[in-house]
């Protein structure tokens, strides 16, 4: 039987508990898929460690019993960095002080030491110089603040996540969950992530070059609930015939003043960001198998000719055909 892969998952008070428990279920799945499957690979061992042998956890559950940092780790280890509720610096505080030198020590890529961040997990990393140099991403908040930590470091927006070399960085929360179940396919291979994918009910995974933002969640950052009320029911059944006079009936306002509220709060027009829902529902369908006469029909597109002229004027790479191809290959 083959050693166990060290995961050391890197705790501290106010740790956001999906950045570290989504991964680490998976994982832990993904052992038991091996073991089931008699594969020639490694099964996974956890570890969660902190500067302090206690934390507590950013829904108030309280960790105890944490591991101290280790001073050295067995090659082939992955160093997980998860994100916190809030990304504010404490470098004055001797947990942090601690922490950020011991991080400061790793050496990705050596010995097969692979880093792993989640969301804000990537703003440590950057404290302890460890993306200088490097591609890396972060959840779309902590942009500007993983600039501004790593100035050598090129930070790619609106991605998922972001492998360059041994590091990996992946944008909030969920996004984790798509980094470890890319990273048990490398490991174990497909047939094992999808496996633990279908137990987590994950129904889509995103992989390095998805957008992390959905288009379905795109021009919803207002506080108009007219609009909202709207969108939600647009999201609902997009295949549905959508006129500009049903749309401002449901939003209790004129077709005209409708078009107006859009532009004002969420940037785009009514028939626009339909477009954009129904494209998204059309891609999701096309990547789940599809034909795209089936796609067109379930997102609302009136025929398949219409979906392929929206694909290209939202500047969309390929073919929804090829979309399909990509999902079969």
């Amino acid at each position: 039987m083959l050693d166990a892969l060290q995961v050391v998952f890197v705790l501290q008070d106010d740790s956001l508990v999906l950045d570290w428990a989504g991964p680490a279920e998976a994982l832990r799945l993904a052992t038991l898929e091996i073991a089931a499957l008699r594969l020639h690979a490694a099964p996974f061992e956890l570890r969660f460690v902190a500067a302090q042998a206690e934390a507590t956890g950013s829904v108030g559950v309280q960790l105890q019993a944490l591991g101290p940092l280790p001073p050295q780790l067995p090659a082939g280890s992955w160093v997980v960095l998860v994100g916190r509720t809030s990304a504010a610096e404490s470098g004055g505080q001797h947990a942090q002080q601690a922490l950020i030198a011991w991080l400061a020590q790793l050496a990705p890529g050596r010995a097969d030491l692979r880093l792993v961040t989640v969301c804000s997990g990537a703003l440590l990393a950057a404290r302890a110089g460890l993306l200088d140099g490097r591609r890396a991403t972060t959840h779309h908040q902590h942009l500007d603040d993983l600039a501004r930590l790593a100035p050598r470091c090129t930070v790619l927006q609106d991605r998922v996540f972001v492998q360059d070399g041994e590091v990996f960085t992946s944008a909030g929360v969920t996004a984790g969950i798509d980094l470890a179940l890319h990273l048990i396919a490398a490991h174990a291979g497909e047939l094992v992530a999808a496996r633990v994918a279908e137990q987590m009910a994950v129904a889509l995974r995103r992989g390095p070059a998805d957008p992390e933002l959905s288009p379905l969640l795109a021009h919803r950052q207002h506080l108009n609930a007219r609009l909202h009320r709207l969108q939600n029911a647009i999201s609902q059944a997009p295949q549905q015939d959508w006129p500009l006079e049903r749309m401002a009936e449901l939003a209790t306002t004129t077709p005209r003043t409708l078009s107006r509220l859009f532009a004002q709060h969420a940037g785009t027009s009514p028939q626009a960001w339909l477009r954009g829902v129904r494209l998204a529902m059309a891609r999701r369908a096309l990547e789940a198998g599809a034909s795209v006469a089936a796609a067109s029909e379930a997102a609302g597109f009136s025929a398949e000719l219409q979906l392929r002229r929206a694909w290209a004027a939202a500047g969309w790479p390929g073919s929804p055909s090829g979309a399909r191809r990509r999902r079969a290959g």
